[in-house]
């Protein structure tokens, strides 16, 4: 009951600012009935157990898409329920699990909680990587469902939080909490500073790594090249003697090996004067002032490398139009994907992806790469995980501590870039363009490394066996 009165003092003092964000962007507003009230729509079914799997948003959600096909192959006599807290997420969802029931995550008031509790009444609740709920985990702790966290981390800056609350996140949180499958040792370490057993413990890697398929040429990623007006792929070059095996890139624009070999590297050289095949950079999840620096650091490539191009993915969809001024104001050329109505003949300088669901097609695109959310010190960066594993080169700033092991592992492995700020992005992405050989072998490197990690799905799937099958489980701490 004190939780229900914090939750409505912190609505009533951020409602001025809520129904601001609402109005201007549209968020909050779909599916609010259902969440405040935990309404939810559940086909009738047979009596068979029921698996409620939680994605935040449309990365959760992806990651889902690994995990879920999976388990459903593995318990083929269990019904799986889908939710997620986001309308992107939603929508996602519903694209990705067309044949399951996908319903809006409550907010955390106990009336909300309990109405979709009852309404799903699941026997397993599986939840993805940090997303944890105090009225819902004791909710679900009273009726003796199972919570398992998957691909479970936990951040620096919310280490720090809870470390000074240790005691009460025991008791409100990690205590309710039957199993964590954790991404990497150093989130395992942290959670038992925090007080979580031992016993309770599996690192099993990320999921993630599973999910970054690498295929390039995919129905999405065709239809995204004819869209875009990009036509065919250009076949790349064999890396040179004593560099490893060629590495086959279906991208929309090739390796422009002759091109690049024929320029002098920047800063002191020449662009391609005018000829060549478009090269694709790709800055994937950008966050603000990111887009801003993209395209200050993209003119004056371009202005070198003629034959350069720039797809741009912001984050967030309710900041396509503030993006969308940002490209008109810097006057290149460009196009948003989603007006696009017939194949282009030929791609512009810009394309703003303001679209939902296509970046895995787009990195299928991509030459170069910069994932975003890691330049301004605020979000902890964007999973650089997919892009390697389509094999793209990228670069990144320093502020990744939400996939600080997969950036350390590109890295050191020669797979990626880290800057150390802003002022080195355009410096290290002339770098890459004018070196087709470099990229070759980064990108291989990358993928490579993500085939290393990937068996996460399967580690994870057996640690949700290990808890459905126990006869006793053990939530107490």
């Amino acid at each position: 009951m004190l939780l229900n009165l914090v939750y409505l003092l912190a609505l009533a003092i951020l409602s001025p600012w809520l129904i601001w964000r609402a109005a201007r962007t549209g968020r909050y507003r779909q599916n609010l009935t259902a969440k405040l009230l935990g309404r939810a729509r559940i086909a009738p079914r047979a009596k068979e157990p029921v698996a409620w799997f939680h994605a935040v948003s449309v990365g959760e959600v992806n990651l889902l898409g690994t995990l879920v096909p999976k388990f459903r192959k593995r318990h083929p006599d269990w019904y799986v329920v889908v939710s997620s807290t986001t309308d992107t997420g939603l929508a996602e969802a519903r694209k990705q699990f067309a044949d399951l029931d996908v319903i809006a995550w409550p907010f955390d008031f106990t009336w909300a909680v309990t109405t979709a509790l009852d309404a799903v009444n699941p026997s397993l609740v599986v939840l993805t990587e940090s997303e944890l709920w105090p009225n819902f985990l004791a909710a679900a702790s009273t009726r003796n469902v199972p919570v398992v966290v998957v691909n479970a981390r936990l951040s620096p800056r919310s280490f720090q939080r809870l470390k000074r609350v240790a005691g009460f996140a025991r008791r409100i949180l990690f205590r309710h909490v039957t199993r964590f499958a954790v991404q990497e040792t150093e989130y395992t370490e942290r959670l038992q500073q925090l007080g979580v057993p031992f016993a309770k413990l599996v690192t099993t890697g990320s999921i993630k790594y599973d999910g970054a398929a690498g295929e390039r040429d995919t129905p999405k990623t065709r239809a995204l090249r004819r869209a875009i007006g990009l036509g065919e792929p250009t076949p790349p070059s064999p890396l040179p003697e004593g560099k490893g095996e060629p590495t086959f890139r279906a991208s929309a624009i090739g390796a422009l090996s002759a091109i690049s070999r024929a320029s002098t590297p920047f800063p002191s050289g020449r662009g391609d004067g005018g000829v060549g095949s478009p090269l694709v950079l790709l800055a994937g999840s950008t966050h603000a002032p990111e887009e801003a620096l993209i395209l200050t650091a993209f003119a004056r490539l371009h202005a070198q490398f003629s034959h350069l191009r720039l797809i741009l993915v912001p984050r967030h969809p309710d900041r396509f139009e503030e993006v969308a001024r940002l490209v008109e104001d810097s006057r290149l050329p460009f196009v948003r994907r989603s007006r696009i109505t017939a194949p282009l003949p030929e791609m512009p300088a810009v394309v703003l992806l303001d679209t939902v669901g296509e970046l895995g097609a787009a990195w299928g695109l991509a030459d170069v790469g910069f994932t975003g959310g890691s330049l301004d010190g605020k979000r902890g960066g964007q999973s650089m995980i997919e892009p390697a594993g389509y094999g793209v080169p990228c670069v990144f700033g320093p502020h990744v501590w939400n996939f600080r092991a997969a950036a350390r592992r590109l890295v050191e492995v020669g797979g990626a870039v880290m800057l150390k700020d802003a002022t080195e992005l355009e410096t290290e992405l002339a770098k890459l363009i004018a070196d087709s050989d470099r990229r070759a072998q980064m990108g291989s490197t990358a993928r490579d490394l993500v085939h290393r990690q990937q068996g996460a799905t399967s580690r994870t799937l057996d640690v949700i066996d290990s808890v459905i099958t126990s006869p006793v489980l053990t939530r107490a701490a």
